[in-house]
């Protein structure tokens, strides 16, 4: 096995959010194929308790405690150099020193770096040589633009200087090293119009799903109250865009539908709900439940899953668990850009509060097609399989073709 570099901007456990689901599935992956040296750090002091687990995947890791306060402190000195902020973010001086370290040895032949700060680490002398990949997985700069188009001045200018210093970084990144990959070919394909002198080296690997674990065929136990037909979002709740999606649907959508079924209600389930997402839950029929230990019984005793996010980028893992569990998926154009699903025979889509409380009203109405379940979950399988979308990973790092494919445990 050749020995490979792994840098991520957080620990790649538990998969139980959006960047971990991927970043552990990779780590994974090139555990079965190279001598994984991992880099990283930890912004959650719980989740230190998993730093056996991972390091059981690698050789030998570097893991880098991180004050998100702190860390917001350091990121205003890119106002003052002319960067993009969220690069003093993710600098750290013990974790460069690690990587200069092991690139001096010599026994690193490739790097992966996960999402775009970490590109940093690599782009010394040294580092050249190296066949070098950038996991960009969202085109960030673009979100940053989203950002900016919902708040107000100074912040909506303070986001659009990020979005364009970190395009100017992506396209250098993307320049500098042998590949970059997103999450979906909307993504990649957005990424090569806007840095063209890097479109042959931009490609994509799609998420997947554990399909065995989020089965509408395991037994779950019913967390809703008797008699109350209940609307489902999943999802981490300190996110702006989650935060932001149910706040306009709590108060845009429910209140209209609860004129038409007083027995409602609209559970957002996830970790660390915001001061936004909590205020939230003095509305009639909205119930915030911060952390579960399981979401599969919240989405498989749900009467529909929402995804009425307006700001979005890649891929939204809600909705491919949702649909794994077989359940109707009623969401935003955003929500499935980059997902495969047929419009109106996989998934529902609506475009404003008008279309959800539309659609929403005549799914509840019971003119739902339980056949749009299962077409989605069939979806699921044919799309969205780990083991199948990794080995594009695998043959962008230089993997011959009969390795790239995932060993069979």
């Amino acid at each position: 096995m050749q020995d490979l570099l792994y840098l991520a901007h957080r620990i790649p456990y538990p998969p139980n959010k959006g960047d971990k689901i991927r970043s552990y599935h990779v780590l994974k992956y090139l555990s079965g194929h190279f001598r994984v040296h991992l880099g990283c750090f930890i912004d959650d002091a719980n989740d230190r308790t998993y730093i056996d687990k991972v390091k059981a995947l690698c050789v030998e890791s570097c893991f880098i405690d991180q004050a998100p306060f702190a860390a917001r402190l350091r990121s205003l000195s890119g106002l003052f150099s002319g960067q993009a902020m969220s690069l003093p973010y993710y600098r750290d001086a013990q974790l460069q020193r690690w990587v200069d370290r092991l690139l001096g040895s010599g026994k690193i032949e490739r790097a992966l770096a996960f999402s775009g700060p970490m590109a940093q680490y690599l782009q010394s002398g040294r580092a050249d040589a190296m066949h070098r990949v950038i996991d960009f997985v969202d085109v960030d700069s673009e979100k940053w633009l989203q950002y900016a188009a919902t708040k107000r001045w100074p912040l909506s200018q303070l986001y659009r200087r990020e979005a364009r210093h970190l395009l100017d970084y992506e396209r250098r990144v993307a320049q500098q090293f042998d590949g970059a990959t997103f999450i979906s070919n909307a993504e990649a394909a957005l990424f090569q119009r806007l840095a063209p002198m890097a479109r042959h080296k931009v490609g994509f690997f799609s998420n997947g799903v554990d399909a065995d674990y989020f089965s509408p065929q395991r037994a779950q136990c019913d967390p809703y109250p008797a008699g109350s037909p209940v609307l489902v979002f999943t999802g981490a709740m300190d996110y702006w865009p989650n935060v932001e999606a149910v706040q306009w649907f709590a108060r845009r959508v429910m209140p209209p539908l609860r004129l038409q079924f007083p027995s409602l209600n609209f559970y957002i389930v996830g970790t660390r709900p915001a001061p936004q997402v909590r205020a939230l839950a003095r509305l009639p029929g909205v119930i915030v439940t911060g952390a579960v230990p399981d979401v599969r019984p919240y989405l498989a005793h749900a009467a529909l899953a929402v995804a009425p996010l307006r700001i979005a980028r890649g891929v939204q893992n809600k909705v491919l668990e949702a649909m794994a569990m077989q359940k109707t998926v009623v969401a935003s154009p955003q929500a499935i850009e980059g997902i495969s699903a047929v419009p109106g025979s996989e998934v529902v889509v609506a475009r404003d509060a008008g279309e959800f409380i539309d659609q929403l009203t005549r799914l509840l109405t019971g003119k739902a097609d339980l056949r749009l379940g299962q077409a989605a979950r069939r979806r699921i399988l044919q799309d969205y399989c780990w083991s199948r979308n990794l080995e594009r990973l695998g043959a962008i790092l230089g993997l011959p073709q009969e390795a790239v494919r995932e060993p069979v445990a």
